[in-house]
């Protein structure tokens, strides 16, 4: 009986032996994986091996941004500048209002705001573009 009981564990041992190599074979294999999607991951987020990040941006830096635009009577009479800031000279900046008058790309609206709002010498602009005006049709 003993002969018999031994004979069986044999046999156990034998079956399950197999089962356990292929166990540590497949963790000893899980392993060489998660080591090599580590290895890739640390790739794709190019982390160096001491796991410092190095940094790479996604847009290539063309250098420093452009400096506000000083906001001067130049710019408030210049046909080029963009009507955003126009109306952003009207809004904040009532001492060149009078300067916008002069400004061809003015339109009726802004003109509107500008002489509601008034500000410094903008009763004078206003009327020496309506003489202006005054004087072109009178030529014709």
């Amino acid at each position: 009986m003993l002969s018999e009981l031994i004979s069986a564990l044999q046999k156990f041992a034998s079956k399950t032996q197999p089962h356990r190599e292929a166990r540590l074979d497949s963790k000893r294999l899980a392993d060489i994986e998660s080591q090599t999607s580590h290895t890739e991951t640390q790739q794709r987020c190019n982390v160096t091996p001491a796991g410092a990040h190095r940094f790479r941006p996604r847009v290539p830096l063309n250098g420093p941004p452009a400096p506000p635009l000083a906001l001067t009577p130049l710019l408030a009479c210049d046909p080029q500048t963009d009507t955003k800031i126009l109306w952003h000279i009207a809004k904040h900046a009532p001492q060149l209002r009078r300067w916008l008058i002069a400004n061809p790309r003015a339109d009726a609206a802004l003109l509107e705001y500008v002489s509601q709002a008034g500000g410094p010498g903008v009763k004078e602009a206003f009327d020496v573009l309506f003489a202006s005006f005054e004087r072109i049709n009178a030529k014709r």
